[in-house]
């Protein structure tokens, strides 16, 4: 069995990939790993897919075998096991879901003991003994398996205390939209009891429904909400809940990018740990130049929240993320979290008294075309006619930036034109698109 972690775990179809059995080779795997590092419980938490039981049995009965505790979270978004898991000290978390992809995928995330997701050595440590077989522990030394009823109730109250007592969300109007996921449950619990105002979507999840029209990948519905409601903002986060689009009452999207300005627009400290801000090779170059006018530093670290936190470790900084919608506040929480970064972002606007455009003018944004395209061999881009077509885009002197890369989570080629000349970025990413699917059966 050929499993690989991905730039956010391990992902993919349920009937292929993400089986039954790939799933208890993980937990066995990732089990004895663990258990060398000293962590002998894990905690387990889930979206709302229809394999979600199903995964989390196989998942673990592979914990089990080799003695590691488990702890069942339920439905919890991806940064509530992180929480979680840092809370409890000493223990791991693992999070069963693919995050913004359709009901049939499913993906295995784990977090170490920190709440922070397991750097490259210890994946190659789990992935060298995937295909060992699978043996038990005589039945007096296997792990003891409860569900921990609490995981959302605690969670509630920890997002609930990153909002100061001073600022008050009782005259807000908001659409909340938790994209029939993993945030169902605990995320319109946060915004009404902190007394806003709260029309809320996607929180009928029935295990095939995840992500579907609805969530950060399609923010159109909370755009025609918030008009209809004549609400203060919108927040539409995706299936774990990891990361958010805001929306404000003039339905403009607000997407990573503008939070991430946002957030550094309001901090009044440039100093220490707030003197740089972490972006991703996708983060627009307006954003870049706007927070050097304001006295930050401003990095770039490889796509994905992982990366983006390991760099933010390095630098000694506290935020960063992508325009995704993936927001590490690591003054708060350990990973992305759409729930404490929609917080944040609204807080700091309320405490401005200032409308999210008035705040953005501040920034000129590069106009930015961004398309995928379905592969069935990813390392297409490195075809040499791929290549030569790359670089003769580059050569071209209106284009600022161009960025094509495989994607790490879903079999597809991410393909980013930068240019003030929209209509000659978007004939490009056209000759691009008809490229890659000249070479794809």
């Amino acid at each position: 069995m050929n499993l690989k972690f991905g730039t956010d775990g391990i992902r993919g179809p349920v009937e292929t990939k993400v089986t039954p059995e790939a799933c208890l080779r993980i937990g066995h795997a990732a089990g004895i790993v663990f258990k060398e590092l000293g962590w002998d419980t894990v905690l387990i938490g889930k979206d709302t897919r229809v394999s979600g039981y199903m995964l989390e049995a196989a998942l673990q009965a592979g914990f089990l075998s080799v003695g590691m505790n488990v702890r069942l979270l339920g439905p919890l978004p991806t940064p509530g096991v992180a929480y979680l898991t840092k809370s409890f000290r000493n223990q791991c978390g693992v999070v069963i879901s693919a995050s913004h992809n359709d009901y049939q995928d499913n993906g295995i995330k784990i977090f170490d003991n920190s709440g922070v997701k397991i750097d490259r050595k210890i994946e190659m440590m789990i992935e060298n003994i995937l295909n060992e077989k699978i043996t038990s522990l005589p039945s007096v030394e296997i792990g003891k398996a409860k569900r921990f009823d609490e995981s959302g109730p605690r969670y509630v109250e920890f997002c609930k205390s990153t909002v100061p007592d001073e600022i008050s969300f009782t005259d807000l109007r908001i659409v909340l939209d938790c994209a029939n996921g993993a945030s169902y449950k605990v995320s319109p619990d946060v915004f009404r009891e902190l007394g806003a105002e709260t029309i809320v979507v996607g929180d009928q999840p029935d295990g095939f429904n995840i992500n579907q029209d609805c969530g950060s990948t399609n923010p159109e519905l909370v755009q025609k909400l918030v008009k209809e409601h004549r609400a203060d903002f919108g927040v539409s986060l995706d299936g774990d809940a990891d990361r958010v689009t805001i929306i404000d009452r003039e339905s403009n999207i607000l997407d990573g990018d503008d939070i991430l300005y946002i957030l550094g627009f309001s901090n009044p400290n440039r100093l220490g740990p707030w003197s740089g801000i972490v972006g991703t090779q996708m983060s627009n170059v307006g954003l870049e130049d706007g927070l050097k006018e304001l006295g930050y530093d401003f990095k770039r670290a490889d796509v994905g929240d992982k990366y983006v936190s390991d760099l933010l470790s390095k630098e000694g900084w506290l935020l960063g993320g992508e325009p995704s919608g993936h927001i590490i506040c690591r003054d708060l929480v350990s990973t992305g979290d759409g729930t404490i970064a929609a917080l944040k972002t609204i807080s700091s606007l309320v405490m401005l008294e200032k409308d999210p455009k008035d705040v953005l003018s501040c920034y000129n944004k590069i106009p930015q075309i961004n398309e995928s395209i379905s592969v069935i061999n990813k390392d297409i881009v490195s075809d040499a006619e791929v290549k030569t077509a790359i670089n003769d885009i580059k050569s071209d002197l209106t284009i600022n930036r161009i960025l094509v890369r495989p994607s790490g989570t879903e079999n597809k080629i991410r393909i980013m034109i930068e240019s003030e000349n929209k209509k000659t970025a978007k004939k490009y990413t056209n000759d691009l698109i008809k490229l890659f699917e000249s070479k794809t059966p």
